[in-house]
């Protein structure tokens, strides 16, 4: 699997828009929001059906929003927090760069390297076609993995380091896969928070 290394934060995918901005936050604000979030956010862990089985979701999640509106996967139905103020400063900076009003952000807490996320597309019915998702970065830096769809032979990692911004939108979708693997290696907490426009 080939690492990424951005062009003027463009990932240059085929079938896709990827952006990522390494710095989006300094340093010092992402430590001091990713110790707010840690102690302020209301975490769950849900159960997922995999082959008729039921697991624990492995890491804690959050659904925060300000439309009332639910969002579901993998079985899951989330029921939406009321933003915080904490989470309406990260948001309004996200608005501001991605010029569009996201209504959803749906938190996860990665507490150690065995805490994950399979492969799978963010496009459930409720974000609507070619949907824009921004994923904030907070703490321990993890590699994010990419694969085409079709094109077996396209496939990528990207090292999300903490304060940074990945912007997927377009067709990146529709076409592509992404995950947040296990690894064996000893890790400290990441939380990642994905914004997103339930309509």
């Amino acid at each position: 699997m080939q690492r990424l290394l951005p062009t003027e934060n463009d990932l240059k995918l085929v079938d896709s828009t990827i952006h990522y901005y390494p710095n989006f936050f300094s340093s010092d604000e992402a430590d001091l929001l990713f110790k707010c979030l840690r102690s302020t956010v209301r975490w769950q862990q849900d159960k997922i059906q995999v082959f008729g089985k039921e697991y624990l979701q492995p890491r804690l999640t959050a659904l925060y929003g300000n439309n009332n509106k639910s969002y579901s996967y993998s079985h899951i139905t989330m029921r939406p927090h009321t933003f915080s103020s904490e989470l309406l400063k990260i948001k309004n900076k996200v608005d501001k760069h991605c010029n569009v009003d996201f209504t959803t952000c749906l938190i996860n807490l990665y507490r150690n390297g065995k805490d994950s996320n399979g492969w799978h597309a963010d496009n459930e019915k409720e974000l609507g076609k070619n949907p824009i998702i921004a994923s904030v970065s907070l703490g321990q830096e993890r590699f994010f993995h990419l694969k085409h769809r079709a094109c077996k032979a396209q496939r990528y990692k990207l090292l999300l380091e903490s304060g940074s911004l990945l912007i997927m939108s377009g067709k990146t979708q529709k076409y592509w896969l992404h995950q947040i693997p296990k690894t064996s290696r000893i890790l400290d907490e990441r939380i990642n928070l994905t914004f997103r426009i339930i309509k």
